[in-house]
């Protein structure tokens, strides 16, 4: 069923909108028959699992971090990581920079925006982001390059409200691509969207979505 859901969801999808396959706890046998069916963008939550499925698995697949980041485990994924989507405090870019400096490299970041009403979503607010784009200690970071925004609305039924919540993070992003122009800020990705509502984030501006349980499944928790 793998191949199948995955190629409902890509015929779906609007010409530029970007698939993650979110991978996380699932086997490499799983992985295998998406890589088959021609997808090469998975998403993981946890590094070492990460890890393990990147020496595993072919060399052409992008990764993404996708879960939320501590700091201290970077530098297990600093040499191949193709994209983190939840970096959430001034603090942890710096360490992603120091990492991708170890390894030549510039390692491409998400902010992430707290949109949700949920207390438990991690994020920044629009100013905090703001703030961090325009401190000249970012403009130091030479080896990160935030290329967008990414956000997590409220885990609800409510249309109007996750219209709210998507719509609210896709005008932040427009303003602050008209206002970027630093070599390490270069907005492109509005990642926006999981399994229950990528379609309703697709319609408020996402070109990047998250999707997992409608591709491989429910989740397996007890790995």
């Amino acid at each position: 069923m793998i191949k199948e859901n995955l190629q409902h969801i890509q015929q779906t999808l609007s010409k530029g909108v970007t698939l993650v396959a979110v991978s996380k706890t699932k086997p490499i046998a799983d992985l295998l028959t998406a890589y088959d069916a021609g997808q090469r963008i998975f998403g993981e939550n946890k590094i070492q699992e990460m890890v393990d499925k990147y020496e595993a698995l072919p060399k052409d697949i992008q990764w993404h971090m996708i879960g939320h980041l501590q700091s201290n485990k970077v530098k297990y994924m600093a040499h191949f990581v193709s994209l983190i989507h939840g970096v959430d405090k001034f603090k942890t870019l710096v360490e992603i920079n120091k990492q991708a400096k170890k390894h030549d490299r510039v390692i491409d970041c998400l902010l992430q925006a707290k949109i949700a009403k949920e207390d438990s979503k991690f994020g920044l607010s629009f100013e905090e982001i703001a703030s961090i784009l325009t401190a000249p200690e970012f403009m130091e970071l030479k080896n990160i390059k935030i290329v967008g925004f990414m956000g997590m609305a409220t885990f609800t039924e409510d249309q109007q409200q996750l219209n709210e919540e998507f719509g609210s993070l896709k005008n932040f992003f427009d303003t602050q691509k008209q206002k970027s122009n630093s070599d390490n800020c270069q907005l492109s990705i509005l990642s926006m969207g999981m399994s229950g509502d990528y379609a309703l984030a697709i319609k408020n501006g996402s070109n990047m979505i998250r999707v997992g349980s409608s591709i491989f499944g429910n989740r397996n928790y007890s790995v």
